[in-house]
């Protein structure tokens, strides 16, 4: 299965990502270009407060062309460890600090086109500190108790997928049981 690049170029930088195209040399012998999209990688956030309440965002997407509800979410600054992006977005999202940040997983969020990197973490002792929102975005807060999510899920009203691989990396510490 070995690939081999031959030449690699940036063929677009853009604020949040870039566009890179390799001309490699296939394991058979045959040579074709591959676009990559390049990203510095990302945090999703399964907020939970002590009601056992979830907390989640529903913003505009441009890309989707509509507003979808997703978990707190943002992309890692250059060097960025991702427990501090975490903590960032969480209050600049949900204008709520964590007191406790637990690894719950992390994934290639698109491997067929893109290198970002997706670092999952569960949220808890939420205290009020906001920061302020990013400038283009239009962000309202949702608590949602976690019986209502199966039914979010069947109406299509959460279909964001990086929040959906959030909930199952979640589901034992939702179940009230802790992995290990």
């Amino acid at each position: 299965m070995g690939v081999q690049i031959l030449e690699s170029e940036i063929v677009y930088r853009g604020r949040a990502l870039s566009v890179r195209r390799d001309r490699v040399l296939l394991a058979g012998g045959q040579e074709t270009s591959m676009d990559v999209v390049v990203h510095s990688g990302a945090v999703t956030l399964v907020p939970i407060d002590e009601d056992g309440s979830l907390w989640f965002v529903r913003q505009y997407r441009h890309s989707a062309g509509t507003v979808l509800l997703e978990f707190p979410a943002g992309t890692l600054e250059d060097g960025e460890p991702p427990e501090q992006c975490a903590e960032r977005e969480c209050r600049e999202e949900i204008g709520m600090a964590p007191a406790r940040l637990e690894h719950l997983g992390e994934c290639f969020l698109a491997p067929g086109y893109s290198t970002e990197y997706m670092h999952f973490y569960l949220a808890s002792g939420l205290t009020a500190a906001p920061l302020s929102a990013d400038s283009d975005e239009d962000i309202t807060v949702e608590r949602v108790r976690p019986e209502r999510i199966p039914a979010l899920i069947a109406s299509g009203d959460l279909r964001d997928a990086k929040s959906l691989a959030a909930l199952y990396l979640a589901r034992a510490w939702l179940e009230g049981r802790r992995p290990g």
